[in-house]
């Protein structure tokens, strides 16, 4: 997911920013005089209200996953694991933006006459769809390289391990997502008694599944710890 997001923001953002900055250089050189205006605004009022209902739609989406995550909805939007809801959220935003630009442009060429304010505005839009996939390449290169869950989530996790009845400590934890709201969760544990390997191994298997078990734990792969090792608190 994470590799594809990455290809999408690259392709159909920076794409979109160089095709519009290209036609927008083009009509500073050779204005096009001929403009309906009346279709022109039409054209923006149906786009700004689909990308409207779009926008309303993921935001209904964002409240609802940052209520059952406890989570500040803006800091989801930008640093969640999440690729596909923050693609849409930002195209959404830049949409908008955009019609509201490309209508500033209509007007401002309607009202002086001046065809230029129509590539300058195609211009900005190729302006705001590069900043744009800079921010998504951007936050999608850091979960496709491995990203760890904020700290809130690392103590949950931990305190699961440390509640479950097979575990009395647990020396060592790593997570990183690997989807959205999922992880991989890589520990040390020692168990809570002391048994011969080939039983130990079986146990320890069995924990692991039970770990799976939890809704945001994609894979679970469980060690032994080493005596001397310290334990982690929750």
């Amino acid at each position: 997911m994470y590799f594809w997001s990455l290809f999408a923001a690259f392709g159909l953002f920076t794409v979109g920013a160089v095709l519009s900055i290209v036609t927008g250089v083009q009509e500073l050189f050779a204005p096009e005089e001929g403009a309906d205006y009346l279709v022109g605004y039409i054209v923006l009022a149906v786009a700004a209200v689909l990308e409207g209902g779009s926008l309303v739609q993921s935001l209904r989406q964002v409240r609802r996953e940052t209520a059952r995550l406890d989570r500040d909805p803006v800091d989801y939007v930008l640093n969640g694991s999440n690729a596909t809801l923050r693609a849409v959220v930002f195209e959404d935003i830049a949409a908008l933006i955009g019609l509201a630009i490309a209508a500033a442009a209509l007007a401002l060429h309607e009202l002086t006459g001046i065809a230029a304010f129509d590539g300058i505005g195609s211009i900005l839009i190729g302006v705001l769809l590069a900043i744009v996939a800079v921010l998504l390449i951007q936050r999608n290169r850091r979960f496709l390289v491995g990203t760890t869950p904020p700290e809130s989530a690392r103590r949950e996790v931990l305190r699961r391990l440390l509640v479950h009845p097979a575990i009395s400590r647990v020396a060592s934890l790593h997570l990183e997502f690997v989807g959205p709201g999922q992880l991989l969760l890589i520990a040390a544990v020692d168990l809570v008694d002391d048994e011969a390997e080939s039983v130990a191994a079986v146990r320890l298997r069995q924990v692991a599944r039970d770990v799976e078990q939890h809704e945001s734990i994609a894979i679970a792969a469980l060690t032994l710890a080493l005596p001397d090792e310290p334990s982690l608190e929750a």
